[in-house]
């Protein structure tokens, strides 16, 4: 029996898909990339944004048509779509046979048999649940690197944002658990982990009374095997001295953090529903700065948000140009309904969302590419993912680069490395967000 899974939307899906696709392998599923060839489709959906909502649908109806014109036999829909809509994909998407909720993957089998039995239903569990399936994930990320989901849910509540009505409240995975899955990846040939949640920062405080992330990092820190590890998805407010200071003595730990800051407008960050000030992130920042004075900071900002005037915008670019953050990624502001954003007054047009949008990527461009020309004669570690076809050359990251989010570092040379490889490269040139070098 052949299944086809897509997963679409962030990382923390995909954990959930990998650990689906191991429960199906356990049960002698063979998995396809041909969706000609799939007995069974499954679609991991998300709707965080409206442009994701319109992905996953595009991508269930596209796949619904196999139904007519192929072997496929059970079309499976899961995720966050699946969770907020999931009577309205039944109604609408006939060829859909089963519905599974964020907290209900952990069905997946069970949710395919049914299905190639000829019955059809929904399955959305209690949305605080934490399926925790005793099972081996099948990684997707070529074996090297592994995403280790630390937490599901949120308790922030920020006024743009709909996750914590389809993920449920912050629930932290317990510790023993994630050290033991790092140390299955490990055994499997797994090389960096990367931490990630809604927010890794609060990690701990539902289980142990504290935010225990440093805690954590100390274990992960003990695995043979494990070179590097990198924490994503850490709000500015929740960084505290003892997450610095494991950075700081952990050489396993990339000098690396993703801090999602939204915007630098104090009004605009109050009507998000965040809990800093500009003078807070500014405080913030200068301190991981001072204490770990080679850092790459990464960040992301909404523009446009309701109620966002030119002086705002202004002030934004202003604390941009003042950062001059490593990696930035900048999002138009959607409107999701359910959110108290979405009913706010002076809601921005679309052009103008999309003007500013340009206005900060081109402000940061300047600056990501003097950061990158700053890197010539550098030497640097590089973890090698694959090489350049018809070329002597290797494509890896440097520490300040997370996989499929920030830039590559292109390496000449006639030696022959694998993926997953470490390799101490001298930086030689740079190619707007992409680094040249060659090996040591």
């Amino acid at each position: 029996m052949n299944v086809l899974f897509i997963s679409l939307g962030c990382d923390k899906n995909l954990v959930d898909s990998e650990v689906m696709i191991g429960l199906l392998a356990d049960r002698g599923y063979q998995m396809t990339d041909d969706e000609t060839q799939a007995d069974v489709i499954v679609i991991n959906t998300c709707c965080f944004i409206h442009d994701a909502k319109e992905e996953s649908i595009q991508t269930i109806l596209e796949m619904a048509e196999y139904k007519k014109t192929g072997t496929l036999k059970a079309l499976i829909v899961t995720g966050c779509l699946a969770q907020r809509y999931q009577n309205e994909i039944l109604e609408e998407i006939p060829e859909v046979d089963e519905v599974l909720g964020t907290t209900s993957y952990d069905k997946i089998v069970d949710a395919i048999q049914e299905a190639l039995e000829g019955k059809s239903g929904v399955r959305i569990g209690d949305i605080d649940a934490l399926p925790l399936p005793e099972t081996k994930r099948l990684v997707t990320t070529g074996g090297h690197f592994a995403y280790l989901k630390i937490a599901e849910g949120c308790d922030k509540h920020c006024t743009y944002c709909i996750i914590p009505k389809i993920r449920g409240n912050y629930r932290s995975v317990p510790m023993e658990r994630l050290v033991k899955e790092a140390q299955a990846l490990a055994e499997d040939g797994v090389k960096e982990l990367i931490l990630v949640a809604q927010e890794t920062t609060i990690y701990g405080v539902d289980l142990y009374g504290e935010k225990s992330l440093h805690r954590l990092l100390r274990e992960l820190c003990k695995i043979s095997g494990i070179r590097w590890i990198r924490i994503l998805y850490c709000y500015p407010e929740e960084i505290d001295d003892n997450l610095i200071q494991v950075m700081k003595e952990e050489p396993k730990i990339c000098h690396y953090l993703d801090l999602p800051i939204q915007h630098a407008s104090t009004e605009i960050l109050g009507r998000m529903g965040r809990r800093t000030s500009r003078e807070d992130l500014e405080e913030i920042i200068g301190k991981l700065r001072r204490e770990i004075p080679d850092i790459a900071i990464r960040t992301t900002l909404i523009t446009g948000f309701p109620g966002e005037t030119k002086e705002q915008h202004e002030e934004l670019m202003d604390f941009v140009d003042q950062m001059e953050f490593d990696r930035l990624g900048v999002f138009t502001y959607s409107p999701e309904e359910g959110t108290p954003a979405a009913e706010m007054e002076d809601q921005i047009p679309e052009e103008v969302k999309e003007d500013r949008q340009a206005e900060l990527m081109e402000l940061q461009q300047e600056i990501a590419f003097d950061l990158a020309e700053d890197m010539i004669g550098r030497e640097v570690l590089v973890m090698i993912e694959g090489k350049v076809a018809d070329e002597n050359a290797y494509v890896g990251r440097t520490y300040k680069d997370a996989p499929n989010v920030d830039g590559l570092i292109f390496v000449n040379t006639d030696e022959e490395l694998m993926s997953g490889d470490f390799a101490r490269v001298k930086v030689t040139g740079a190619a707007e967000y992409d680094l040249i070098g060659e090996l040591m």
